[in-house]
């Protein structure tokens, strides 16, 4: 009989977690089944430059809400998952939720998001997060980790809208509760 190490275990069942996670948010309903959404998992290094991006963009903005997200995740994330949106619009006639009377019109203005590309980012964050839940895998949706991996490119650069779910299995949820 074999000892599983716990330490090595928990990383093994996050990463497993992770994976799910992108799945869960990969078939999450999709507005005209249109997918606009790009998914990655961070580990190791990836996490430690991501963080230091944060930090960096903290510094330069004078925003403690991303100097104390960065330490949080460095210190306790065992893996991230990253989930970003293209800005494009559907090409419906009728809608009008983004504030244009139609696609054709939105699409005049390319850098403001079709309303269905981020509602269907939140549906699939949501669902995402709903796995890392039911596999009580501690788990916090975060902007600034998106802000973070957009300007690193981790997505890609058609991908404007991005966010970013830290994960850890310790004893009590550490992306909660910060100072």
């Amino acid at each position: 009989m074999a000892i599983i190490n716990e330490n090595e275990m928990r990383q093994d069942t996050v990463l497993h977690v992770a994976k799910r996670m992108v799945v869960a948010a990969r078939t999450a309903p999709k507005a005209r089944g249109v997918n606009n959404i790009a998914m990655s998992i961070l580990t190791g290094s990836d996490i430690q430059s991501l963080a230091k991006t944060m930090k960096e963009i903290g510094e330069e903005q004078g925003n403690r809400i991303f100097l104390r997200d960065a330490s949080n995740v460095l210190d306790h994330a065992q893996a991230v998952v990253i989930m970003g949106t293209r800005i494009e619009s559907l090409g419906l006639k009728t809608c009008g939720l983004c504030g244009f009377p139609d696609c054709a019109s939105k699409n005049k203005e390319p850098n403001i998001p079709c309303a269905f590309n981020t509602g269907d980012l939140g549906i699939a964050i949501g669902s995402a997060a709903s796995v890392a839940m039911d596999a009580r895998i501690d788990n916090r949706i975060m902007y600034t980790i998106g802000v973070a991996a957009q300007k690193m490119g981790l997505l890609g650069k058609n991908y404007k809208i991005v966010y970013g779910i830290p994960l850890s299995a310790t004893s009590k949820n550490p992306f909660f509760d910060r100072k």
